[in-house]
């Protein structure tokens, strides 16, 4: 049985409120509701947590890449009140035109997090609400749970048959799932997985 150690979560629908018109200002920042508390849960029970997020408003003009470290700061600051830490963050700031190899739904984001953990695909689950986290977890290797916030219930009605490991209502669910589960493997001495129809023994 393989013990997860990383959960990889993608930004904007997951833990913070998304746009169609793209976040682009520190201010449009907002965090769903419970999404930092639940980051910080992961952490309490030893997961590691990494970020992997598009964000090709910056090669579209829509805002700078010092605007981005801002939203970061403040996503830092806000997490750092609620007890919580992001471990590594990616992010692309690419066109899709420009056929990089780190845009979702490619999975070199994925893949980068994976050599900075130094894990095995099998050891990660990606955490998403769109069809290209979807693809690009399934290009890494690893399994992908599906978010209904952000783009996560468009998704579900364009994929109805899409092949996660898990749905949740949202990333507070996933990981209160997650860490109960932890907790009642260690304490009868087995590992972690997150394969199957919820975050369960693989």
């Amino acid at each position: 049985m393989t013990p997860v150690q990383l959960v990889i979560l993608d930004r904007d629908g997951v833990i913070n409120e998304d746009s169609d018109d793209y976040i682009r200002t520190v201010a449009q920042w907002v965090p769903i509701a419970g999404s930092l508390e639940a980051i910080a849960s992961l952490n309490r029970a030893g997961f590691r947590v990494g970020v992997a997020t598009n964000q090709s408003g910056i090669g579209r003009g829509y805002y700078s890449l010092e605007t981005l470290a801002g939203m970061h700061a403040r996503m830092t600051e806000l997490l750092t009140h609620a007890g919580g830490r992001i471990d590594a963050l990616r992010c692309c700031p690419h066109l899709p035109t420009d056929h990089c190899r780190c845009r979702k739904p490619r999975p070199g984001m994925l893949l980068a997090l994976m050599r900075e953990f130094a894990v095995e695909p099998q050891q990660c689950c990606f955490v998403g609400d769109a069809y290209s986290d979807f693809r690009a977890a399934e290009a890494a290797g690893m399994a992908f749970h599906l978010v209904r916030t952000g783009k996560g219930e468009r998704t579900l009605a364009a994929h109805p048959a899409l092949a996660c490991a898990g749905i949740w209502n949202s990333l507070a669910e996933f990981a209160a799932a997650l860490t109960a589960l932890s907790a009642q493997l260690a304490a009868s001495g087995m590992a972690t997985g997150v394969t199957g129809n919820h975050p369960g023994p693989a």
